[in-house]
């Protein structure tokens, strides 16, 4: 089964590049694609427990990462050990780092420096 994938990212490159690559890779569909933490949360209700993998981006085109790590702690329902959340960003500053593993994100990574660990990350869920 593949896994169910929440992508939270404005850039349309981005998205284009990462959803095949997250497919081909990780074995990874992306159900959802959300470009502002609105919309995030929506996706996030409407595949409430039913998702494994959620990307987050941290500047979007309204609202911000943070919001959506934020909605992630405040969900009634628990996450579960299978539901995993990373941020890919451009801005993986140490303070930035800590502040989204205080949120509950289980990883942080740079866009332009950790693609290669980001993929190994997610390669790893499936095993």
């Amino acid at each position: 089964m593949p896994l169910n994938t929440i992508l939270v990212e404005d850039s349309k490159t981005i998205q284009d590049t990462l959803v095949p690559a997250l497919a081909e890779l990780a074995d990874a569909r992306v159900v959802a694609i959300a470009t502002t933490a609105t919309e995030a949360k929506e996706a996030l209700d409407q595949w409430a427990g039913k998702w494994q993998l959620i990307v987050v981006d941290l500047f979007l085109r309204e609202g911000s990462g943070l919001e959506v790590l934020q909605a992630l702690r405040q969900m009634s329902l628990p996450r579960s050990p299978i539901q995993h959340v990373y941020v890919l960003t451009n801005y993986a500053t140490a303070d930035m780092r800590r502040r989204c593993e205080q949120l509950g994100a289980d990883g942080v990574y740079d866009k332009s420096t950790e693609l290669e660990a980001f993929f190994d990350r997610c390669v790893a869920l499936r095993r």
